[in-house]
């Protein structure tokens, strides 16, 4: 089936606004720099955006397809007993051949974004409400005994930890050999909560 142009045109102008970024930095750049990353015309951008906070929205979910795709592609890779494994590994750019996207400047230019834009922060909030979740049903598959409660609070706690410090190593500079660290204390916290993990809803 032929695609309609906008099916064509508009993914374009997402990926171009992603180079821009990369590019220009935090904010979010005007048509200008996005017609030059994308070697097209600003016309052509308002015509299929008319607003800058659709084409934000958008490239929110551009990133959201993005990491799904990818872990889709590890989780294929390797067997059931591994894709906790494989979740974390790639979040903390430890898959072979699967690196994880270098989008912290656009994920930054957004952050800023969401504190006027309440679409791009709902849009954000639940990105990272569902990467909570899904981490948490992994874990819960890789240690059953652990209740739902602790699970969830672990789900929580990595995605925290994984944001702060992309934060650091990418925004702030911090050496990569961080990665390695935060990585291996994320298996030392799953197995604390493990061993010793205390439900407030157990009777």
């Amino acid at each position: 089936m032929v695609k309609k142009i906008a099916e064509i045109r508009r993914p374009e102008i997402i990926q171009a606004l992603y180079r821009a970024i990369q590019g220009e930095g935090i904010s979010l750049p005007g048509n200008d720099q996005i017609a030059k990353h994308g070697d097209m015309s600003r016309q052509l951008i308002r015509h299929y955006f008319t607003d800058p906070e659709d084409m934000a929205v958008a490239l929110c979910d551009f990133l959201a397809d993005t990491y799904r795709d990818c872990l889709m592609k590890g989780i294929i890779a390797a067997d059931d007993s591994r894709r906790l494994s494989v979740f974390l590994d790639f979040y903390f750019n430890f898959l072979d051949g699967l690196p994880k996207p270098a989008d912290d400047a656009v994920y930054d230019a957004l952050f800023a974004l969401a504190g006027s834009s309440e679409r791009v922060r709902e849009n954000l909030h639940d990105q990272y409400t569902l990467l909570q979740m899904t981490l948490a049903h992994e874990i819960q598959i890789s240690y059953p005994d652990l209740p739902q409660n602790g699970c969830r609070e672990l789900g929580y706690l990595v995605v925290t930890n994984m944001y702060g410090h992309w934060k650091m190593v990418a925004t702030l500079g911090f050496s990569t050999d961080y990665n390695r660290v935060a990585r291996q204390a994320l298996d030392r916290l799953i197995e604390s909560y493990v061993a010793n993990y205390d439900d407030p809803d157990a009777i």
